[in-house]
């Protein structure tokens, strides 16, 4: 359009003048600018964030975080340490204690459960020699079965001992007493027969309290869930003063809880660390896996926390916001770039002022737009999480 114009209605020599004006407005509209404005934004937030701890698998992780408004977050291993210790050994009548410690620990061998690490870490301190677990089979979300020594055993919650058709009334009331005191309690079954109870703590986190604190600060919702007893999970969270929990999930129970928060228009985020939480966390809108977890957690979230802190997850939404903010200044200066620049290229200030913008000088402007768009890009490594 330029050039037809210059050829048609300028001065002469027309078509130099056509050739200079076209040449102008094809150089400074070059969308250099604004094809920097999203990338390089994106660029140093994750360079920022891997300093801060805090993993981004993609952009749109980034562009979300700031929207959420519900965190869903696992207990074990998310708001307490996920190494639990045992505490206590409550063997049933005909069995003892050294007894029933050895069977569970043979068969959580083959476990990867933090519960699971800790029995087996109570086995080694005693000096135990384990036997060798056949047949084992993991159920996710209720615990384990297999044979030790030649011997049936199922390990896990109370669900899972009904389910193999094992009476746990004679181990109901103990359970109840140490789950009182926020200690997850342990089936143990031996051929058909309720063996006992393993007692497992998992201190809070040094640093969940103060997490928690600033996310409500900041207007997030937390629920809480646990695949742990009721009473055990409850116990957790008045300590830490959260009111919505959900407790005794298979990991497809947590995966609907997400869906149902969605679906009341929340946007979603879920923390979790382990094989159980990854339905759920691959559900949410944005998925955050602590470090200290496992690979599928990771491999299923679209954040992750290298240590582990529930406090990076405020250092993240503050990122996110601020990187979104980055991005529309850059687009600002592109467009504002763009529709000051190619009307100048074109000649609109030649039949008042006589001037007509040289292919050189918006060669020089176009790269003054994207140097410009870099600088506020990089102010982004200067904020304070």
């Amino acid at each position: 359009m330029t050039a037809i114009v210059w050829a048609w209605l300028g001065p002469e020599p027309r078509l130099a003048h056509a050739l200079v004006a076209s040449i102008a407005v094809l150089v400074i509209a070059c969308p250099c600018a604004l094809g920097l404005a999203t990338p390089m934004s994106i660029l140093v937030a994750t360079g920022k964030g891997a300093g801060a701890g805090i993993l981004f698998r993609d952009a749109e992780a980034i562009e979300q975080l700031r929207r959420v408004d519900t965190l869903v977050v696992d207990k074990t291993g998310t708001l307490t340490e996920g190494r639990p210790r045992l505490v206590a050994v409550q063997p049933a009548s005909g069995f003892d204690e050294t007894h029933l410690l050895r069977v569970a620990a043979g068969l959580e061998r083959g476990s990867e459960h933090p519960l699971a690490t800790a029995v087996l870490a109570a086995a080694r301190e005693r000096g135990l020699a384990l036997d060798a677990a056949d047949a084992f089979e993991a159920r996710v979300g209720l615990g384990a079965v297999g044979r030790v020594g030649g011997r049936a055993v199922v390990i896990g919650n109370r669900a899972l001992l009904d389910a193999e058709g094992i009476d746990a009334a004679p181990l109901a009331a103990g359970a109840r007493a140490l789950r009182e005191d926020a200690i997850t309690a342990i089936f143990v079954a031996i051929d058909g027969r309720p063996a006992g109870l393993l007692g497992v703590a998992d201190p809070v986190k040094p640093t969940t309290p103060e997490a928690i604190h600033r996310l409500r600060r900041d207007g997030v919702r937390i629920v809480m869930l646990s695949g742990d007893h009721p009473a055990t999970a409850e116990a957790v969270a008045r300590r830490l003063g959260l009111e919505e929990v959900h407790a005794g999930l298979l990991p497809a129970q947590k995966a609907e809880i997400v869906d149902r928060l969605r679906a009341e228009g929340r946007v979603v985020a879920m923390a979790g660390d382990g094989i159980n939480d990854a339905p759920a966390l691959a559900r949410a809108d944005v998925g955050i896996a602590m470090g200290t977890g496992t690979d599928i957690a990771m491999q299923s979230a679209g954040v992750t926390l290298v240590k582990g802190d529930l406090r990076g997850i405020a250092r993240a939404r503050r990122l996110s916001g601020k990187t979104v903010a980055n991005i529309r200044q850059n687009l600002f200066f592109a467009f504002v770039y763009n529709a000051l620049g190619v009307p100048i290229a074109a000649g609109a200030l030649y039949p008042a002022f006589g001037i007509l913008l040289s292919p050189m000088f918006a060669a020089a402007a176009m790269s003054f737009s994207s140097v410009s768009v870099i600088a506020n890009a990089l102010r982004l490594r200067r904020i304070s999480l």
